[in-house]
């Protein structure tokens, strides 16, 4: 029987949310270079698996993080899975910002927090973690507390790993880098030879192609 991380690692590949590009590698927002992508907004595309990721982070956070008061999205990729998830739940529902917006209220958290609240941070997907514990840090100087975090899929490198250990901060996700190679290499989607290579970004990013 397939796990939740191979069940949804297939779904991904079968609407082409996965780049695979080792001789043209994407840059991230981070400055790291990969030759691996997962554009998991697609899923806002496909009703069905829209419906597939609401469900599946809905029944994570009850099942792991039942003592919560509010769910707040990193902005701008998970804002909409986490409005789904909040209204599925009926919870309020708030979003943090990259930086304070620059006029009107200049707010870096959208929406209302009240002191005191358990926060479920829900994010797109985890690679470095840097911006997802940016948000953490706003709202837990918001005065709430973050009981946890719930992403669709983490790249699961081991400066992310470290971080969220470090910031005490626990992380669920629909599925993971393993995952997703191991069903791309079943299904025929990357070849024997492109493994290695992802596996030797996935050891040590910060050093690949230098």
């Amino acid at each position: 029987m397939k796990t939740l991380e191979k069940i949804f690692a297939d779904k991904l590949l079968k609407v082409k949310a996965i780049k695979v590009q080792p001789t043209n590698p994407f840059t991230w927002a981070s400055g790291l270079k990969s030759p691996f992508y997962c554009d998991n907004r697609k899923t806002l595309s496909y009703p069905e698996l829209r419906s597939f990721v609401k469900l599946e982070l809905a029944r994570i956070i009850l099942e792991n993080f039942s003592e919560v008061d509010a769910i707040a999205g990193v902005a701008t990729g998970a804002i909409a899975q986490g409005t789904l998830v909040a209204d599925l739940l009926n919870l309020p529902f708030v979003y943090v910002r990259s930086k304070p917006k620059d006029h009107g209220l200049e707010n870096l958290i959208e929406g209302e927090l009240k002191p005191g609240m358990k926060v479920v941070v829900v994010e797109d997907l985890i690679s470095t973690g840097g911006s997802s514990l940016k948000a953490v840090d706003a709202i837990r100087n918001n005065g709430c507390e973050v009981v946890g975090m719930v992403a669709s899929y983490t790249y699961g490198l081991p400066i992310s790993i470290e971080a969220f250990k470090k910031a005490d901060v626990p992380l669920i996700t629909l599925t993971n880098y393993e995952a997703v190679v191991s069903e791309a290499l079943r299904i025929g989607y990357i070849t024997d030879d492109e493994v290695p290579v992802l596996n030797e970004w996935h050891k040590d990013p910060n050093h690949w192609l230098v």
